[in-house]
């Protein structure tokens, strides 16, 4: 592990907040392909979160696909040198900035790159060779940081609750932290029991669904490949969360697969599964006064009629 877990993620945790911080907390951005395509309102979210926290964010300019999932099963120095690339540009934009990335398959292979190019120095030299013909290269220096570490960890809770303007009061929220923001690179949450989205989603007013499905496997991309165990998967979270008035996810996979695939589940396993799936950035700038179409809530596909209609209860009582 590159960095030391904080295990105790809570109120009293010490945060580098908005009100403390030495100068304006601003990050390099890195949005992804996802981004800009099955998952707008995730970018859309984001954006508007930042930008109500006074955060500033800088896309990488001439950034590119890091790979996805596809990549290293072709070969590990393309799918490295796909993730590096970014990383290379990203060093040159701005060394004192960390990078954020909203979408873990992203973030994971940004990491993974970082990694390498810091302790593999035939592996940089072989990439920085291919990168040279766009006079680019790449050291691991820039630190990859995922949207919910920079959440719990930079901004904090406490910042979060400074900002509600309308308490989620009376919903309850099941925190869904998939696979790769969490594994294998243990850098701001317990793999086995992620705690750092349950302050966030308290300091908005809101409950936190007491469950241990929160770091479980959705199926990622067997929801294509091979769906039955996709569904399986899937279905097995969607039930886990049926005391839940919505999920908040932090991966576009992750949303798709609880998302898109909810009554095609619901079929396959003869049961009723109609859960709203939110991402975190979307739910914690719904409480903070963001409207529906700022966070880009009308995009998502499961946004079931009840929980509208707490929103506009929500939003008459404030």
């Amino acid at each position: 592990m590159a960095d030391k877990i904080d295990r105790n993620l809570s109120h009293s945790t010490v945060h580098v907040t908005l009100s403390t911080a030495a100068k304006p907390m601003r990050y390099l951005y890195y949005p992804g392909c996802s981004l800009e395509g099955t998952a707008v309102e995730y970018d859309l979210a984001t954006r508007a979160l930042m930008q109500a926290l006074d955060i500033d964010v800088i896309d990488v300019a001439g950034w590119t696909c890091c790979g996805a999932t596809a990549a290293s099963g072709v070969s590990r120095l393309l799918a490295l040198s796909l993730a590096a690339r970014n990383l290379a540009l990203a060093e040159a934009m701005h060394s004192d900035c960390d990078l954020l990335v909203p979408c873990s398959a992203c973030y994971l292979n940004l990491q993974r790159a970082a990694h390498a190019m810091r302790e593999e120095p035939q592996t940089r030299a072989a990439v920085n060779r291919i990168l040279a013909d766009e006079h680019l290269s790449v050291t691991g220096t820039v630190r990859v940081r995922h949207i919910l570490d920079v959440l719990a960890r930079d901004v904090g809770a406490d910042t979060i609750a400074s900002h509600v303007r309308r308490p989620l009061n009376g919903q309850t929220i099941a925190p869904y932290y998939g696979c790769q923001c969490l594994r294998p690179y243990a850098v701001f949450d317990d793999p086995q029991a992620p705690a750092s989205m349950s302050p966030l989603i308290r300091a908005v007013g809101a409950e936190v669904l007491p469950w241990t499905m929160g770091p479980r496997c959705c199926g990622g991309a067997h929801m294509t490949t091979h769906m039955h165990a996709g569904m399986d998967l899937t279905g097995a979270i969607l039930a886990a969360a049926k005391d839940a008035d919505a999920i908040a996810t932090v991966c576009p996979m992750c949303q798709i697969n609880l998302d898109g695939f909810q009554k095609k589940i619901a079929r396959h396993r003869g049961a009723v599964l109609e859960t709203t799936v939110v991402y975190l950035p979307q739910l914690l700038g719904l409480a903070m006064g963001l409207g529906p179409h700022a966070v880009g809530l009308q995009r998502n596909l499961s946004v079931t009629a009840s929980f509208k209609n707490a929103l506009r209860s929500l939003e008459a009582s404030v």
